[in-house]
């Protein structure tokens, strides 16, 4: 038997929408992909999209803040992989800038230099000198998602040691 998606009412749709969204901060596009699951055509996706916005169950910037401020808490992502992840999700430029204000300057300095240390001093075995640590130690930092201009700078820092 043939595996068939399951089709909901528009009414069905909204109310599975609305926990989908409260359940934890969405993107738009995830919950338009979210919708075009439940077999709806696009004016009723849309409609059912602007609902959510005016029931405040989908705010983009909210979403974009929410999504900024958790990939650096929790991840220690810096700021260019939040910018690329946001803009995979199609947020517009407005919210990712806006978000990307939220996180404080002195605690992703901060955090920058713990990551660059633990990872500085986690390099070790034979053959390693100052340019592997450098080298291994700024690959990780920019895979993080740091400015390659403050992964610069710290990794400056702690060759002079």
């Amino acid at each position: 038997m043939a595996y068939q998606k399951q089709k909901f009412s528009k009414e069905q749709a909204l109310q599975k929408a609305r926990h989908y969204c409260g359940y934890q901060e969405r993107s738009h596009t995830e919950v338009k992909e979210k919708l075009y699951s439940f077999g709806l055509r696009s004016t009723e996706v849309d409609e059912l999209l602007s609902t959510l916005i005016e029931e405040n169950y989908l705010n983009e910037e909210r979403y974009a803040s929410m999504f900024a401020g958790g990939k650096f808490r929790m991840k220690q992502w810096g700021r260019v992989k939040i910018k690329y992840e946001l803009k995979q999700k199609r947020v517009s430029e407005y919210c990712i800038k806006k978000a990307m204000k939220e996180i404080d300057e002195e605690d992703y300095l901060k955090t920058l230099e713990k990551l660059a240390i633990t990872k500085w001093d986690s390099v070790k075995g034979e053959g390693v000198n100052h340019f592997v640590k450098m080298s291994k130690t700024t690959d990780y930092l920019v895979q993080k998602g740091f400015e390659m201009d403050l992964v610069r700078g710290v990794i400056a820092k702690l060759r002079e040691g």
